[in-house]
């Protein structure tokens, strides 16, 4: 007799793993002294957790400090700084009690899912998205529900496009700065879609995890606009801690026990290791500001060439590190189109089905977190590919 496969496992793969698996076969295969793979696929920092970050850590684990369970939301150290970082960054007072320490903004979302919804509860998101959101909801038997954006809305959802669904969802994810077109919700668009969800009884969950890597535009919080909503950020990316799993969310009064009765039966707590080098890494202002300027020069690099490589159509790039290309002149198969792209000129990107099933086969994702070395190099080589 057949053994029974749970719904769970009908989850949609995570295809930047794929693409992953794929730059890494090939790099493998590369005869030595070959051009190598440039990886411009994930969406990983080049460079590692900031040195006062590291220090921390080690300087924890020769002084014998026990690493064992935390509570479960973190420790309290760590919890009172990432209120002290709302407070002198957004000037919004956050108590500490209403922050909960996860295992990377990825632990973070399954927390605030299973909380706030229950099975069959519908969850918006404009397209393109983070993967994760739909496979993750999908996973725990609720319904995504896509709002289909485009260049002229920025890829953001708009209050039009919410007053337009019927019936109303039970929760709306919003990412400012979003992977992965890199746009951003101004303070006021934030504070309107907010005012929304609260009218008509919508969760809102603000994915904040690339705040810090914005350029020139003000990055607005949710947690200055709304006392129901759920932010979640990380130290994956500004901090460029993605190893080390951990993240943190702002939560709602009515959230905190459940969210804390969820983490306590399934996570127990964060890394207590992870937890002392993310509470240092607030301390490291300067090495990350001079990441975040190699960024910057990245970013600039690319969108002055890519038109000339044949990539004319890109969104606008005000925060994170990626750019979100419209190839539908070129190709109408973005996974083929990467597959050949890296096959022929050793360029790995992100196939844009990831990000938005229905329209994403005309789109790619490229990212721009590595050395400016990686992207010149890429420049020189799309131009000679196309």
């Amino acid at each position: 007799m057949a053994l029974k496969v749970g719904k769970g496992a009908e989850a949609p793969p995570f295809l930047v793993m794929d693409v992953i698996a794929a730059a890494n076969a090939r790099q493998a295969a590369l005869p030595p002294g070959a051009p190598g793979v440039l990886r411009m696929e994930v969406g990983q920092p080049g460079t590692g957790a900031p040195r006062g970050a590291a220090e921390a850590a080690i300087q924890a684990l020769r002084a014998g400090t026990p690493m064992g369970y935390t509570e479960a939301f973190g420790l309290r150290s760590l919890r009172e700084r990432i209120a002290g970082h709302y407070r002198e960054k957004y000037g919004v007072a956050v108590s500490p009690a209403r922050v909960a320490v996860t295992v990377g903004a990825s632990g973070a979302f399954p927390l605030a899912f299973l909380a706030a919804f229950d099975v069959g509860d519908r969850v918006a998101m404009a397209a393109p998205f983070y993967p994760p959101y739909a496979n993750i909801l999908t996973a725990l038997g609720m319904r995504p529900q896509v709002l289909p954006c485009d260049a002229s809305t920025r890829f953001q959802p708009t209050v039009a496009m919410l007053d337009a669904l019927d019936p109303r969802p039970a929760g709306l994810i919003v990412a400012s700065p979003c992977n992965p077109a890199g746009t951003m919700l101004g303070r006021g668009e934030l504070a309107a879609i907010a005012d929304w969800c609260e009218a008509n009884g919508v969760r809102l969950i603000s994915d904040e995890i690339y705040h810090g890597l914005s350029y020139g535009t003000e990055e607005a919080t949710a947690a200055g606009c709304s006392g129901s909503a759920i932010v979640v950020n990380s130290f994956s990316k500004y901090f460029s801690m993605t190893g080390w799993r951990i993240g943190w969310m702002l939560l709602p009064e009515d959230l905190l026990r459940p969210v804390e009765c969820l983490a306590q039966n399934m996570v127990i707590s964060a890394p207590h290791i992870a937890q002392v080098a993310a509470e240092a890494a607030f301390g490291c202002a300067e090495e990350l500001e001079a990441n975040k300027a190699v960024y910057a020069r990245n970013r600039a690099l690319l969108l002055e060439a890519m038109p000339g490589a044949g990539f004319g159509t890109l969104a606008q790039a005000e925060g994170a590190f990626y750019l979100w290309a419209d190839v539908s002149d070129r190709t109408q198969d973005s996974v083929g189109f990467c597959a050949r792209m890296l096959a022929e000129a050793g360029i790995a990107a992100t196939p844009g089905v990831d990000f938005d099933p229905e329209r994403g086969h005309r789109f790619l994702r490229f990212s721009y977190c590595g050395t400016e070395a990686t992207v010149r190099d890429a420049i020189a080589r799309l131009r000679g590919w196309r």
